[in-house]
């Protein structure tokens, strides 16, 4: 959205709430102009970028200020070293990162603590019921170092939410064209745990979206996942979900038709 997104959030915080009472995060890494310095984890650009945001948000400090990706492109110790001068400065009150190998985030982290500089406290990582693998290597670590897992794509871009069939992709626009999501889930092995899920759901009695949700909350050291509502209804289903307590039959049901596939969404 080129901080079209940030600029909504921030007449939203002027007109609804006061800022103490909001967790406000942001992010930087993918392009925001056409330099080459517009982009990617640089000091400049990080600098730049939480400048820009707040600007946009119209507050003096984000809450939370994530990386998108690692950046091969940049040494590690630059951009670590910008985070902390960003946290001492008074812009971000805590630091977090997105997408990236258990390895790479290890590495980070074991740099913060050698430098003596700030620490992400938070993984944003691809985690659903039909994309597990964060459940090898990421999540283990996450718990040990008591970081706080906010996983995205909860719903695997709606595919979860139950309205798609083998032979029918739906009838929204996204369903039919979105090809992020094409390339990540739709295999006979998702629509297996698809349809477990929409099977609990009628059990229920609530919708296949909750259960997906009540599921990933349920894991240990998720925090919240990032949803995305378009209807106010989608947002009221999402907070349902948090009394949704799934039991151990459940649980089993919705996991067993899993197959194990390569490491993915890191792009």
């Amino acid at each position: 959205s080129i901080g079209v997104t940030e600029e909504i959030v921030g007449r939203a915080l002027k007109e609804l709430t006061q800022r103490d009472e909001v967790v406000l995060a942001t992010k930087a890494f993918y392009p925001m102009g056409d330099g080459p310095n517009d982009r990617g984890l640089s000091r400049k650009h990080l600098f730049s970028a939480i400048d820009a945001s707040l600007c946009r948000l119209g507050v003096d400090y984000v809450d939370l200020f994530q990386i998108h990706r690692w950046d091969p492109d940049t040494p590690i110790e630059e951009t670590l070293c910008a985070l902390n001068d960003i946290v001492v400065a008074g812009k971000a009150r805590y630091i977090g990162a997105s997408s990236m190998y258990a390895w790479q985030f290890m590495k980070a982290l074991c740099l913060s603590d050698q430098r003596g500089w700030a620490r992400f406290v938070s993984m944003q990582n691809h985690y659903n019921l039909v994309y597990r693998e964060e459940e090898r290597e990421m999540m283990p670590l996450c718990r040990e170092e008591g970081l706080g897992v906010i996983p995205w794509s909860p719903l695997a871009r709606g595919f979860l939410a139950g309205n798609r069939r083998r032979d029918d992709w739906g009838t929204t626009k996204r369903s039919k064209n979105d090809k992020f999501a094409h390339n990540l889930y739709y295999t006979d092995a998702d629509f297996n745990v698809v349809d477990r899920v929409v099977e609990v759901a009628k059990a229920r009695g609530v919708s296949a979206a909750q259960i997906s949700l009540a599921w990933l909350l349920a894991q240990p050291g998720v925090t919240a996942p990032i949803i995305g509502a378009s209807k106010m209804d989608q947002l009221d289903q999402a907070v349902e979900a948090l009394n949704i307590q799934l039991d151990d039959a459940e649980c089993t049901a919705l996991e067993e038709p899993y197959q194990p596939q390569p490491v993915r969404g890191h792009e």
